[in-house]
This record gives structure tokens, C-alpha cells and sequence, in this order.
């Protein structure tokens, strides 16, 4: 693999970000990968690398590059069971309320050039907690430039808002996959079929999972959540909406 910390010029400044992709001079696809709430770290280059692995170039930015670069704050050890999680989201909580859709639609763009000029042609994006619901404002918003969105163990696709992701489910023209979690206060039964309903309505190809028994954040190896059977299911199904897609 060739991979590499860059740096990407938005029109908020530049966001540093994880760029990965076969080491063989092949032109290959690109991904954008867009990471959960805990933020660009070695969990989320890893599984980058895995994605590369497989024929593509992936782009993985700091989305919370207005407060600084990754780590934006310190994580310590995310495995560890006694940790405040709830003060630690107290920290996040303000980082992630930068992204409104106006933002997202103007990194997205930053971001979607950066990747045109290593990975020529449509990508694919895949999201994770949070990044489910960026991707899916990125989608939206560039329906021409993205071909492919998997959201997994996502979260806020759909609320009370007058802005909530699942009302601009007209605007998507990507084939979208998701993997949610079993019994994800941020993803309940009932929003999940709110969406499923959007997506029906709109007329979007998709697919909608639930993975039983496996907790929010089911992929990050780095935290006690994290599911290995349901992190290779998600693995096999993004692998195989890529290869339709792009």
C-alpha cells in the first residue's frame, strides 16, 4: 500500500486527512471514508488500508479540522469500560454541530476534488456513527459525483428537524447500503422505517439491514463494542456495493 497524511485545502482552511491506495501506478476508484465521532486515528487508517486493499483509493479527512488536527482531542484508551463516555461526547458535541449541511456541502466539494485528481470518476462513500449521516449530506448534495453510499451502525439519518437527512432523500441518485445496529438509541426501529419509507418514496436504490445482537460502532476494533462477525459482514456488503457501483 502507498499511504500518506495530506493536507486538503477547504474554504475553511485544510483539513489533514489519510489518503491510502494500492502501490502498483494502476488508475483504481475512489472512496471517501468518512470517520465516527472518536475521529482520524489508527482504527480508522486500518481500516482505510483494508478498503485500498481491495482496488481503490481512499481519502479519509479529519472532519473536525476547524478545531485542529487529529487527534482533536485525546482519547486515551477507548477499550477501557470505566471511561466517561458522556463527558468525553461533551467535548465532541460542539465539533460535530460545525458540520451543518451548508459546511458539509462545502468540505464535500473540497474533498470530492481532492480525490478527482488521484481517482478520476464517480466514488463511493462510506460512513460510519456519524459519518453515515455526513456521507449522506455529501450524497445529497453532489448526486452526480457520487455513485455508491454505505452507512454503518449510522446515527441522526432521522429526526424532528427541519433539516433531517431522510427529507432529502429525493436528491440522492447513489445506490445506498445500510448496515444499521441492533437496538441503537440513535438509529431506533421506528426511524429506521421513517427512512426506509423516504427512500421508498424517492425512489433511491437501496438496501436496509439490521444487524442483530451488534451494538453502535460495531466496526471500531478500538472500542469494547466492536463485533468482528458483524465488522466483516459490513466489510463483504460495502465490498460488494463498490464493485457494482464503481
Amino acid at each position: 500500500m502507498q499511504s500518506a497524511t495530506v493536507d486538503v485545502p477547504t474554504p475553511a482552511g485544510v483539513a489533514d486527512a489519510y489518503l491510502t491506495r494500492p502501490d502498483d501506478g494502476d488508475p483504481h476508484p475512489g472512496v471517501l471514508f468518512v470517520m465516527d465521532a472518536y475521529g482520524l486515528r489508527p482504527r480508522i487508517h486500518e481500516m482505510a488500508d483494508h478498503i485500498a486493499s481491495r482496488g481503490y483509493v481512499v481519502l479519509a479527512p479529519n472532519f473536525f479540522y476547524r478545531s485542529g488536527r487529529a487527534p482533536v482531542v485525546p482519547l486515551g484508551d477507548l477499550k477501557d469500560p470505566n471511561r466517561d463516555r458522556a463527558a468525553f461526547m461533551q467535548q465532541i458535541r460542539p465539533l460535530i454541530q460545525e458540520l451543518t449541511p451548508e459546511a458539509l456541502g462545502r468540505d464535500g466539494a473540497a474533498y470530492l476534488d481532492y480525490l478527482a485528481e488521484v481517482a478520476p470518476g464517480p466514488v463511493g462513500i462510506t460512513g460510519y456513527c456519524m459519518g453515515a449521516r455526513v456521507g449522506w449530506r455529501i450524497a445529497a448534495a453532489y448526486p452526480a459525483r457520487v455513485a455508491a453510499l454505505g452507512g454503518f451502525h449510522g446515527g441522526g439519518l432521522v429526526s424532528d428537524a427541519d433539516d433531517s437527512p431522510h427529507l432529502s432523500a429525493g436528491s440522492l441518485d447513489a445506490e445506498l447500503y445500510f448496515g444499521h445496529a441492533d437496538q441503537d438509541p440513535s438509529m431506533t426501529p421506528e426511524q429506521i422505517a421513517v427512512l426506509n419509507r423516504a427512500l421508498d418514496d424517492a425512489g433511491v436504490s437501496y438496501r436496509a439491514e439490521v444487524y442483530a445482537g451488534a451494538r453502535h460502532g460495531y466496526t471500531m476494533s478500538d472500542t469494547p463494542v466492536y463485533d468482528e462477525a458483524a465488522c466483516e459482514r459490513h466489510f463483504a456488503e460495502l465490498f460488494s456495493l463498490l464493485a457494482r457501483t464503481l
